[in-house]
């Protein structure tokens, strides 16, 4: 019962402590006049995968590595087959702008290297410096091809413009620091309520950090795309959907193994991050490929995930039930 407490205890922090930084951090931003290009491509970004990223390092510190990579890849494909599945029975997505191929793109590129890493079994301190470089040079790209046009107008504007809100310069300070404490009570509440919970179920941490962890800590991500569906603005939608897998990659992980190496739990080097790979190509195809992703995707994404779920505690739950007996 406490477990559970913690849970959803950390789950509720996480998802208004991220809120409220993020909104905070935009209305200081402003107020030294930082462009809304710049607030969309570095702001929201970290702001949005700040729960992945504590959560991670909170797991990591732990001595608990299948909840901190498990809560990425889990992340990640939350981040594409609920969130479409969901946000897209309220509207349809589009994404026919250049932004959106070029974040695509590098979205594959990032999950190829994590391919690569887990046949490695461990993401040692080199690599993830590495990572994060990779995701500064691709900041830095991002910024110089947008200003090309008029940065306004980008993806990043758009996204930013999402989070607008008139605030005094000390009262946002005020948000963005309560909702930086927030979201680090939050990750220590999940993390910990997190574990008991597995060994109770006689679940792996790894499968954990897949399904509940990865859940909770995606949820300011799924709010942002709910409120850019429900106003029409689907090529923001599809753009978060992509920056944050692209910060979790590499950024979560670049960090967190940069702090403490990471061991590849073997249920996500078998699976799970195969499965992560074949969500993450599908949907870059069909942003590529179709100019709307209808109900019809959002229904076949949402169906995909739901067995997902149920075919990570399906086993274990079994396994239960026989003993028990």
């Amino acid at each position: 019962m406490i477990a559970s407490l913690q849970v959803v205890a950390g789950l509720i922090l996480l998802f208004f402590g991220a809120e409220i930084m993020v909104r905070g951090s935009v209305a200081v931003a402003r107020a030294f006049r930082i462009s809304p290009h710049m607030i969309g491509l570095t702001v929201i970004a970290f702001g949005t995968s700040s729960p992945e990223l504590f959560v991670s390092l909170k797991a990591a510190l732990h001595g608990s590595p299948g909840i901190a990579v498990g809560n990425v890849v889990g992340s990640n494909i939350a981040n594409i087959l609920l969130m479409i599945g969901l946000v897209g029975l309220v509207a349809p997505f589009s994404c026919s702008g250049r932004g959106c191929r070029r974040d695509g793109s590098f979205l594959l590129l990032a999950t190829a290297i994590l391919v690569a890493l887990t046949f490695a079994g461990t993401i040692e301190r080199w690599h993830g410096v590495g990572m994060l470089g990779l995701l500064v040079l691709y900041l830095g790209y991002c910024y110089r091809d947008d200003r090309k046009g008029d940065p306004e107008e980008s993806l990043m504007a758009k996204e930013a413009a999402e989070f607008e809100t008139e605030l005094p310069t000390a009262r946002a300070t005020v948000y963005c620091l309560g909702g930086m404490a927030g979201v680090l009570l939050g990750a220590h509440l999940l993390v910990d309520g997190a574990i008991v919970m597995a060994r109770l179920l006689e679940i792996s941490e790894a499968v954990i950090g897949i399904t509940m962890v990865a859940i909770g800590t995606s949820l300011p991500e799924l709010a942002t795309t709910i409120v850019a569906a429900w106003r029409k603005h689907s090529d923001v939608a599809i753009g978060n959907i992509i920056g944050s897998n692209i910060f979790n990659t590499l950024g979560v992980l670049g960090v967190v193994s940069t702090v403490v190496p990471l061991d590849i739990p073997p249920e996500i080097t078998v699976a799970n991050i195969w499965l992560m790979v074949a969500v993450t190509v599908a949907f870059v195809l069909l942003t590529f490929t179709r100019k709307n992703l209808g109900r019809a995707v959002a229904i076949t994404f949402f169906l995909a995930y739901a067995a997902f779920i149920s075919s990570q505690f399906g086993a274990p739950m079994q396994a239960i039930a026989v003993s028990g007996q």
